[in-house]
């Protein structure tokens, strides 16, 4: 097992690195004159130089990503150019707003499609139809599309939950619940569909198997048969479709944390795109490769928990 962890995390590493390269390579070599978008387009051409060298732009880009990258080694991805705070700081503030969203959306996905998806693929028939189309349905629909709609039901209409904002844990417990309950309910819809429809093929792949008619014939409830023996064998598909979800909800979240005005990374992004404030776009491609690793890296555990083959291949 540590040979699996260690050669995951090697693997994790190196995709850092060479999507630091390349986003580096885009962002800064298909910038453009830098300084004079920061400086504006009355800038003289003298103030323009002096920023351009002030920022070191002015030396080899290999220079200067090979410096960016000795920095970011030691945890200082630069300041941001327009606010002239550190990268770092503007990331990490805003980490634990997204990964509330992001983190609740794929617990609930789990849990809903879980159910929905063994639901489906024991009572068959009636059921099993209407629950693919409604997947069919939720899937299709977009995210953003889904958020208005629950802000005009339950917080314009209804004033269950409040429409825009964010209230932190540590102010206002039943605060931080309403202002992330909608978000959280707009990210999932999706993932539920997706996830639920592997549960359910998982499921079906997996009853027909002739270990499940062993067991059913050596007495064992159905319930025992399903949730002991029969998922823990379809779970590796479905952690694996989980997984392509949870970077899915990353990127939904840019939308969700627009529409609810939730400081989060995806309003970051949008921001600092918006500006060409390339530091901070860095920073943030670098945490959400790190996160996408770090989620690969569990679901792999997972699914070697569940499958010793895994650990082999």
């Amino acid at each position: 097992m540590l040979s699996f962890i260690i050669r995951r995390v090697v693997s994790g590493v190196v995709l850092v690195a060479v999507i630091s390269a390349v986003a580096f390579l885009l962002l800064y070599a298909g910038g453009g004159d830098i300084a004079r978008r920061i400086l504006g387009e009355n800038a003289t051409a003298e103030t323009v130089a002096k920023k351009t060298e002030e920022l070191g732009l002015n030396r080899p880009l290999l220079t200067q990503y090979t410096d960016w990258l000795a920095s970011a080694f030691t945890g200082n991805l630069g300041r941001s150019w327009f606010t002239g705070e550190l990268v770092s700081v503007s990331v990490t503030n805003r980490l634990a707003v997204t990964l509330s969203l992001v983190i609740g959306a794929t617990l609930i996905s789990a849990v809903i499609a879980i159910v929905i998806g063994v639901w489906a693929a024991r009572r068959g028939g009636a059921v099993d139809g209407t629950i693919q189309i409604l997947s069919l349905v939720g899937f299709a629909v977009p995210g953003f599309l889904i958020a208005l709609i629950l802000v005009l039901i339950f917080a314009v209409n209804l004033h269950w939950f409040k429409a825009t904002g964010y209230v932190p844990i540590g102010t206002s417990f039943s605060g931080w619940i309403s202002s992330v309950t909608l978000p959280i309910i707009a990210l999932s819809i999706g993932a539920i569909a997706s996830v639920a429809v592997q549960v359910r093929g998982s499921v079906i792949d997996a009853t027909s198997r002739d270990y499940v008619r062993t067991l059913r014939a050596r007495g064992l409830s159905e319930r025992s048969v399903i949730y002991k023996h029969v998922l823990r064998n379809a779970g590796g598909p479905a952690l694996a479709v989980l997984a392509l979800q949870f970077v899915g909800l990353l990127g939904g979240a840019v939308v969700v944390e627009q529409i609810f005005s939730i400081p989060g990374m995806g309003q970051l992004s949008v921001r600092s795109t918006t500006l060409g404030d390339i530091p901070v776009v860095m920073g943030l491609v670098i945490a959400f490769a790190i996160l996408v690793v770090i989620v690969n890296l569990l679901i792999d555990l997972a699914q070697a928990a569940l499958n010793p083959k895994v650990r082999l291949s």
